[in-house]
């Protein structure tokens, strides 16, 4: 693992490492922000997922999260969203919703994609167990969240692994991908076109069959442009009712799809997942 840069902020350290990946075949790089400590002490952390077009630098230099990562004690990691270098396919079409900066957090099984684009098992296995190794990690007190295609993202994998994270939240996610254009669009370039197997990849879905956790957040703002169309929060909402699955859907007045409306509400977030992860 290289150490890009590390800055001391609130006390901490916000690092940014670079490392080659098993599972993308790529050099992946992430940033982490470990809050002071004393020595010895092993610490929650907190895995951010990212939407489409951004990297690891998107939250990290505009999420307002370091403050209240210092207060709560929780160390903040936030991925790549795709791999990225020389010879990585990207969209045909240069298009922004697929390819590069777009992995929707799937193992692709499609070429040319299927060899690089291994998202899932880069978020859910080989990233966490380099994190464990190297920094002062609690992994008995993990969470997630994400915005957007990361939102998705942080929802399919609490989903899926209810009992490696104790809380799961997300910023105005895609929550029904087989339902909408850029799930669709994703779903098919990177699995094919068996949607049997797009609904290991859909909140929805994966709720109507059978899987559960514990309780979700979700915030959302009434001025987002993509709403009615690509991130339909009421599926969820459906979903969540009908499974008993106990969901706080926010919805926002006047807030968009930026970061200046996860910055508004990242320090409410990290304080519900605190309050599950200390507990």
């Amino acid at each position: 693992m290289q150490t890009v840069s590390q800055n001391k902020s609130h006390g901490g350290t916000q690092g940014v490492y670079r490392h080659p990946s098993r599972e993308t075949k790529t050099d992946m790089t992430f940033s982490v922000f470990v809050p002071e400590h004393a020595a010895d002490t092993k610490l929650p952390v907190v895995t951010y997922l990212s939407g489409l077009t951004c990297t690891h630098a998107n939250v990290t230099e505009k999420g307002e999260f370091r403050q209240a990562c210092a207060e709560l004690g929780l160390i903040f990691v936030a991925p790549d969203t795709s791999p990225r270098g020389e010879g990585v396919p990207g969209d045909p079409a240069n298009s922004y919703d697929f390819g590069l900066g777009a992995g929707f957090y799937i193992d692709a099984t499609e070429q040319p994609f299927a060899t690089n684009y291994r998202m899932w098992s880069y978020v859910t296995e080989e990233l966490p167990k380099l994190i464990a190794a190297q920094f002062p990690v609690d992994t008995t007190r993990q969470s997630i969240l994400g915005h957007s295609m990361g939102g998705h993202g942080a929802l399919t994998i609490a989903l899926r692994h209810p009992d490696r994270y104790r809380a799961a939240s997300a910023f105005a996610p895609i929550v029904a991908p087989s339902q909408v254009p850029w799930g669709n669009k994703a779903l098919g370039g990177y699995l094919g076109s068996n949607k049997q197997a797009w609904r290991k990849h859909d909140a929805v879905a994966l709720i109507e069959d059978g899987a559960r956790f514990s309780d979700l957040l979700v915030d959302y703002g009434d001025a987002d442009g993509f709403l009615t169309e690509q991130l339909r929060p009421e599926l969820l909402k459906a979903a969540c009712e009908k499974a008993n699955i106990p969901l706080t859907l926010r919805r926002q007045p006047g807030y968009d799809h930026s970061y200046y409306f996860i910055s508004t509400f990242m320090a409410d977030h990290l304080r519900w997942h605190a309050a599950r992860l200390k507990a």
